[in-house]
């Protein structure tokens, strides 16, 4: 109704569909006493901009995972960007040696 079960199922990456029911078993369980929660949150959450609508499946998955563990998620990114950086390395080390092979290769090209 308000959103607050799609994004409670946003934020944790369970599906919206298991989300909303188990609102509605917490609703008949609780005799409706949680219903003032759900208004309340409903009032105070911002609502979703539209930018972020529009993501693809690794895109949110990747947002999730950082929401879940920021920690882990930086730590993941400076493992690619040392791998990338190693791997820049030895392109940088392979074209500044002297490689006659590669030397004649693009000599032919021209």
């Amino acid at each position: 109704m308000f959103g607050i079960c799609a994004g409670i199922a946003d934020y944790t990456g369970f599906d919206v569909a298991i989300v909303r029911v188990c609102f509605l078993a917490a609703m008949f369980m609780s005799g409706g006493g949680i219903l003032p929660f759900y208004l309340i949150a409903a009032m105070v959450t911002p609502t979703k901009p539209l930018a972020l609508e529009r993501v693809d499946s690794e895109d949110k998955q990747f947002w999730q995972g950082v929401r879940a563990s920021p920690t882990r998620a930086a730590r993941d990114i400076r493992s690619r960007f040392k791998d990338i950086d190693r791997r820049l390395a030895d392109i940088e080390s392979y074209v500044t040696t002297e490689n006659r092979s590669l030397a004649r290769e693009i000599e032919q090209l021209r």
